[in-house]
């Protein structure tokens, strides 16, 4: 690695409307290195790599000094930077789907990268476009090629990108957050291909993510963030050992650990809600005039869940396994299309209007995105009384349990005059969560709850969720899809894959020993916030994306991506085309479960 500086940046500050989001930072990457740039959000990180390539919007202004092998980009015309984008620096975006025209092929995309700086023949981009999708692990690239934008999944989209921004073997990559909307196996993925493209390109990589472990992972130095400055800069080990500045020390210690050691308190007493076998299809339909079914969509195929009073179960999986259906499924108090569903010993679908009515005020859910489940137009106090309202309560009831609400989750009473926009997104949660609890539940259903909120808000709304639940002798079904949360907030744990629950049990006992592949390969993916661990830990790379749910598979149907799959005898993969696994209470649906510890 060479010692001297390929990017220098000094003194930038960026300016949006004359409101400062970057100030005085200053960074250093050398050829070969990786520079992590670590924040939540509002920092300044984003602003500050699109500096960089002089891709902020029209709106903002930018000053200090950003130098490229010695040559100044600050204030370079458009023409000379256009030649430099690509050919010596390349961009990774968060949102690959907005980063691709949607209306041109992924290969004539990258093809045109490819001719934009290199004097080859259109056949000749053409061929390069395919071996570069290869080389980032797209299946089937001379097909795949041909494909537009929006028949990739998430995964395969950023792998594309990937792709192209190597086009043109540059010096520096940038990737601003690539990882942040992937799911966890997905996101392991795109880690190994960003390491692929940093050995075949040889280039640095500024890697800006909110995500620590990632950081920890990959990075070689690291710089951290805060409202637009560097607060601490040093090597990945340094700042992660020995962090010197308080709000470093603050971050690390916010950020859930799959490592953590909690010992789960499992219910007791009979569940308040026992799943067993649920089921739910949508069709999928064809035709704008005259609409025909032409497929089924198997959404939900055999999810089995129990809870029990004063428990916490967590409800995991891929996007699209069928965690967010299961619980609409719940929530509905109707009939399910198959299966069982018992929720306080009753079974919805079988009672009559006054007892739903009594029932729905046993179990009630906070949302993921807290802005979006709050009405803009109604203040705090009505948006939290309005489950009183509904069920009944009087406008003097309604208004002492609202202050006592407030109170309980951590916010002034005197807030209930206020709007939603008025609050940040972790107080937004807390309105979500006392809205949840006016009612006196008994189970709540937490969809993703603290995902969209940054890590030191998060340890907060989980803290808050901890302490009411050994409170008021809460239950909670907790889905998420990150681990390290799981594992320090729940006491039991479902896998569900592609519709189907894989394997169950106490959250320490299958975060320690996993039995089925699967589990094994979401817990190997994710990432430890300590570089050391990190750098021992093996990885299990599932391959592909989860196949789609408009299919019915016979036998298991993980084993197109299972890594146990291959080594298994032909009469064992046999079993495993054959004959479906059978999942039974706390247990796992593997024809040949084999325990192995990955985290």
């Amino acid at each position: 690695m060479s010692t001297a500086p390929l990017l220098e940046v000094a003194g930038l500050d960026v300016d949006f409307d004359g409101r400062p989001a970057v100030r005085g930072v200053g960074l250093t990457l050398r050829r070969g290195e990786v520079l992590g740039l670590v924040g939540e959000s509002g920092s300044g990180k984003s602003a500050t790599a699109l500096a960089v390539l002089g891709l902020l919007p029209g709106n903002a202004a930018v000053r200090g000094s950003v130098r490229l092998d010695g040559t100044e980009l600050l204030g370079l015309p458009e023409r000379e930077l256009t030649r430099i984008r690509g050919r010596r620096v390349a961009m990774v975006f968060q949102d690959p789907l907005s980063a691709f025209t949607p209306v041109y092929r992924i290969g004539d995309q990258i093809a045109e990268a490819v001719r934009t700086h290199q004097d080859v023949s259109r056949e000749r981009a053409a061929e390069r476009a395919v071996e570069l999708l290869d080389l980032v692990g797209i299946p089937e690239p001379a097909l795949r090629a041909r494909s537009f934008p929006h028949e990739f999944s998430g995964g395969m989209r950023q792998r594309a990108m990937i792709a192209m921004a190597m086009a043109d073997d540059p010096d520096l990559i940038l990737a601003d957050e690539p990882t942040t909307a992937l799911d966890v196996t997905i996101q392991a993925q795109v880690l190994d291909v960003l390491r692929t493209a940093r050995q075949a390109t040889g280039a640095a990589l500024l890697l800006v993510s909110h995500d620590l472990g990632v950081i920890a992972g990959t990075a070689d130095r690291v710089a951290v963030m805060r409202d637009g400055r560097v607060v601490e800069q040093g090597t990945v080990d340094d700042v992660f050992r020995r962090p010197r500045e308080p709000y470093t020390r603050e971050l690390l210690a916010a950020v859930p650990r799959l490592d953590a050691t909690r010992r789960p308190r499992p219910g007791s007493g009979e569940p308040v809600l026992r799943v067993r076998g649920l089921t739910r299809t949508f069709p999928v339909l064809k035709g704008t005039a005259f609409r025909r079914r032409v497929g089924t969509v198997y959404a939900v195929d055999g999810v089995d869940l129990e809870v029990r009073r004063g428990e916490t179960l967590a409800l995991v999986g891929e996007s699209g396994s069928g965690k967010s259906t299961t619980l609409f499924e719940l929530l509905e108090l109707a009939r399910p299309e198959g299966g069982s569903i018992e929720l306080f010993g009753q079974q919805p679908g079988t009672l009559g209007k006054a007892a739903a009515r009594a029932l729905r005020r046993r179990i009630q859910i906070v949302f993921q995105d807290p802005m979006a489940s709050l009405d803009p137009r109604m203040p705090v106090g009505d948006i939290v009384a309005e489950p009183l309202r509904t069920q009944g309560a009087g406008r003097a009831v309604a208004g002492r349990r609202v202050r006592e609400l407030l109170a309980q989750v951590g916010l002034d009473p005197a807030d209930a005059e206020r709007y939603p926009h008025e609050f940040s997104g972790g107080q937004r949660q807390r309105i979500g969560i006392a809205r949840a609890l006016s009612v006196e539940p008994e189970l709540l259903v937490l969809d993703e709850p603290v995902s969209a909120l940054d890590v030191s808000v998060q340890a907060g709304v989980l803290e808050l969720l901890q302490r009411l639940k050994d409170e008021l002798g809460l239950a909670y079904l907790f889905v998420s899809h990150d681990l390290s949360v799981v594992r320090n907030i729940a006491d039991r744990v479902s896998v569900v894959y592609l519709g189907r629950t894989v394997e169950a049990g106490p959250v320490d006992e299958v975060f320690a020993a996993p039995r089925h592949p699967y589990t094994q390969a979401l817990l190997s993916a994710v990432p430890l916030p300590d570089p050391e661990l990190e750098r021992k830990r093996t990885r299990i790379l599932l391959a592909g994306d989860p196949p789609s749910p408009t299919r019915r598979y016979e036998g298991c149907r993980f084993r197109g991506r299972c890594p146990l799959y291959a080594e298994l005898a032909e009469e064992e993969r046999k079993r495993c085309a054959v004959d479906v696994p059978v999942f039974e209470g706390d247990g796992v649906a593997c024809h040949f479960p084999r325990v192995r510890s990955v985290v």
